[in-house]
């Protein structure tokens, strides 16, 4: 398998859940600013839109949408368990996770990161993103992780995420819970090799 990623965009939870599954893959990064994968090529041809993740399998086949990606690697190693079996209550608690990470957070700080987008509406969203975290706050300080004691793909992501705060000026303080999950995670040595693989720490 071959990931294509960017170093600290979104596609950094696939390379963690990869990790996490011990799996066997490959890394090709990709500047998706000018669409340029390492070897030269053109990542338009990689996937069209233009983003990241893609996990390349064996075969070829081309997989997009990181939910989609991270339940994909879990289940190619389920006694890793990363992820809850498939038709469980367990699962879909994570899909709905993964999903409000996605739909949430992530968007939320698309919107901080656009040269586009005013002010006015950037302190709406930091304000929204707030409210997100407050949730997230009450329900760290009861569990280690998002569906409970098991660390799973929802929680790479949300690790990600969060990480973009203090990027664009939404202040982590005021959730000791949340930072708190940032340090457990940051402290998995897959969280530590992904860094290194991705030059974002020595």
């Amino acid at each position: 398998m071959k990931l294509y990623y960017c170093p600290g965009t979104c596609s950094q939870a696939v390379h963690i859940c990869l990790r996490e599954a011990g799996l066997k893959f490959e890394i090709e990064k990709v500047d998706i600013k000018t669409k340029q994968m390492e070897s030269g090529r053109d990542f338009l041809t990689i996937n069209p839109h233009g983003y990241v993740p893609v996990l390349e399998l064996d075969d070829g086949t081309r997989l997009t949408e990181l939910p989609a990606i991270v339940q994909y690697v879990a289940d190619q190693a389920p006694a890793s368990g990363l992820a809850p079996a498939n038709g469980t209550i367990a699962r879909y608690q994570l899909q709905g996770w993964l999903n409000f990470v996605g739909g949430e957070l992530h968007k939320s700080y698309s919107v901080l990161f656009s040269p586009d987008a005013s002010d006015s509406y950037k302190n709406v969203v930091r304000e929204r993103l707030a409210k997100r975290y407050a949730v997230l706050d009450e329900l760290l300080g009861k569990q280690a992780f998002l569906t409970g004691a098991a660390f799973t793909p929802a929680d790479a992501y949300l690790f990600v995420a969060s990480g973009w705060s203090k990027l664009v000026g939404v202040d982590l303080a005021p959730f000791p819970n949340v930072l708190a999950f940032r340090s457990r995670v940051a402290a998995r040595p897959t969280v530590e090799e992904t860094l290194k693989a991705e030059g974002l720490r020595k």
